[in-house]
């Protein structure tokens, strides 16, 4: 059954391509959301051991000065669980993408069987932990790893791309680095709503409150978790319609998609990329 598109067919500007993404997490809020904060609250509890050894307290979990080697283990180790996180939804939000620009009716479960959920569990793994020892070793710097591969899920799952790596290395690189530089002022923007749900207004109870650290041990990582899970949501949804807007831009998919409704051929098929 085919419907009114929910995203446009067209080149898009960074603010319409982030109300595209604010629209597909609308439109699959609950599998998103969901599935978000359970990731996020299981990387807190992951986390929580590293944590205790490296001696960090919440809210903030700065480093101390004797703890400066353990702290930065711990950061690397968040920063791979992260990638971990947005890699499996990642997946889901571009299993939704490719409908939601069709014009496509499909049900909340059935996406989970497009979204090639081995294929993307494979790709959590490895982006997980070539990201953890990439920062811990800072061989590969935050915002060039993640602005580089954050589209990897959608390039595996809308494009199936042979090597989604390369792919979206290259989606990220075209027009200057366009989609680069999208992602990470998407990322900067939801660092914002992240701090101010997982951090900002836990703070503000100790304040007003005087409570003590021992009251924010599982108060903060669950403000965290949710925190995460919401931005964790938004960033896979910006990165999904991101794939849809490059390949627009630069291969033509609109043309593509106008053509083959014209001459009643499988619109499916327009969205797998050709080498």
């Amino acid at each position: 059954m085919s419907g009114q598109p929910e995203l446009p067919l067209r080149p898009m500007t960074l603010g319409e391509l982030l109300d595209a993404a604010m629209a597909l997490l609308r439109r699959r809020a609950l599998p998103l959301f969901a599935a978000g904060i359970l990731l996020a609250a299981a990387e807190q509890v992951a986390l929580a051991p590293m944590r205790s050894w490296a001696h960090l307290t919440p809210p903030w979990y700065g480093p101390t000065e004797a703890y400066l080697i353990p702290w930065w283990i711990t950061v690397a180790a968040g920063f791979g669980t992260e990638l971990f996180v947005l890699t499996l939804l990642g997946a889901y939000a571009a299993a939704a993408a490719g409908p939601a620009l069709l014009g496509q009716e499909v049900r909340h479960r059935a996406l989970w069987r497009r979204s090639r959920p081995l294929a993307a569990a494979g790709l959590a793994l490895w982006l997980g932990a070539v990201g953890t020892v990439g920062a811990l070793l800072v061989v590969i710097p935050w915002a060039v790893f993640y602005g580089f591969f954050a589209m990897t899920p959608a390039a595996l799952v809308i494009d199936r791309a042979k090597n989604p790596l390369g792919r979206a290395m290259r989606l990220a690189g075209r027009q200057t680095a366009r989609g680069f530089w999208i992602l990470i002022t998407a990322y900067l923007t939801w660092a914002a709503v992240r701090g101010a749900l997982g951090i900002g207004w836990t703070e503000m109870v100790r304040l007003i409150t005087g409570a003590e650290p021992e009251f924010q041990t599982w108060v903060v990582p669950a403000a965290r978790a949710l925190g995460n899970g919401v931005a964790y949501a938004a960033l896979a949804c910006v990165s999904a319609v991101l794939v849809i807007d490059v390949r627009v831009r630069t291969e033509g998919l609109d043309i593509l998609i106008s053509r083959t409704r014209s001459l009643g051929g499988d619109v499916d098929k327009t969205l797998v990329h050709v080498p």
